[in-house]
Parts: structure tokens; C-alpha cells; sequence
């Protein structure tokens, strides 16, 4: 199991590293991080730009905070690889890793119910809207986990191509063409 995870993490691990040497990834990833807490803050209702600024975390806020403080951090590091996979590689199929992970944590990483989103779902839904509105705020959760594992899926696919991509045939092997 252990090796698993090892075998797991060490794309990942090389995959930041050859992001970091580039301070544009760097930022991008830093950019896109800060940008997605700032959104999913205010939509969670604990980040307040009127009157004034002002942050608020309520001590039943505290698990769905952690949780999209983790989702923010792996959208920024899943952009900035396809980014630098989609740049460097000229790669001229995307597939659907690439997206997937970041669109379920952009949907799911709000409390729909929380926010005006769900005025937006029962005004144009009715009693459906009601429903979906009831369904995200009893699985909030468990939503922002599946996120969080998509996310996480992406990021080891992503990194998996962009290390295949680095490594060279053995001298001993031929080549397959």
C-alpha cells in the first residue's frame, strides 16, 4: 500500500518541481489558488467586500473552509499544468482529465443553498430548484470531497503525462515507432 502511494506521488512531486523552476507557472498557480478562495469565500458567505472588508468564520464554517482552501490549492496547481502541458507540449488532443476535476469542484465547491445561487435555483426551477437547493446543502460535504478526489485524479493524471513525456528510451531497447 505504501508503494502504491509512492508510486503515486513521485509524478506529482516531479511534476511541481519542473513547475517551479518557471515563475510564470509559479504565479499562475498562485493566481489561480488566490482567486478561486476569494470566490468560493464570498459565495460561502465568509468573505465581505461591502461596506468594507471583512472576514468572518463562524466555528460551524470551519470543516467546509478547510476543504475549499484544499480545492483552491489544487485548481491552481491542476491549471498550471494543463497550462504548461497544453504551451510546452503542443499537445493537439486534450483530454478529458484535464477538465474534469476543476469544472466538478467549480460546481460543487459552493454551498448552493447558501448563497443567491438559490434564489436563482427555486425562481427558475420551482419546486425542483427547491429540491437541488435541499440536495447540495445536505451533501455539501461529501460534494466538496468528490471535488477534492477529481481534483486530486487530474493532478496525478496531469503530472503522469507531463513525466511520461520527459522520460527517454533506454539506450538498450529500440525504439517503438
Amino acid at each position: 500500500m505504501i508503494t502504491k502511494v509512492r508510486n503515486a506521488v513521485g509524478p506529482i512531486r516531479t511534476a511541481i518541481l519542473i513547475l517551479a523552476k518557471s515563475k510564470f507557472y509559479v504565479a499562475l498557480a498562485v493566481g489561480v489558488a488566490i482567486v478561486f478562495w476569494i470566490a468560493f469565500n464570498v459565495l460561502d458567505q465568509l468573505l465581505f467586500f461591502f461596506p468594507f472588508l471583512d472576514f468572518y468564520l463562524p466555528n460551524d464554517a470551519v470543516p467546509t473552509f478547510i476543504l475549499s482552501n484544499v480545492t483552491a490549492i489544487l485548481m491552481g496547481l491542476v491549471v498550471s499544468m494543463n497550462v504548461y502541458i497544453l504551451s510546452s507540449l503542443k499537445l493537439k488532443k486534450i483530454s478529458a482529465s484535464m477538465f474534469s476535476g476543476t469544472s466538478l469542484s467549480v460546481i460543487s465547491g459552493t454551498c448552493a443553498s447558501c448563497t443567491s445561487l438559490s434564489f436563482l435555483l427555486i425562481s427558475t426551477f420551482g419546486g425542483v430548484g427547491v429540491v437541488a437547493s435541499n440536495v447540495l446543502t445536505t451533501f455539501q460535504i461529501p460534494l466538496r470531497l468528490v471535488s477534492i478526489g477529481l481534483l486530486l485524479w487530474a493532478l496525478y493524471s496531469t503530472s503522469k503525462r507531463l513525466t511520461a513525456s520527459c522520460v527517454l528510451p533506454n539506450s538498450s531497447e529500440k525504439p517503438s515507432l
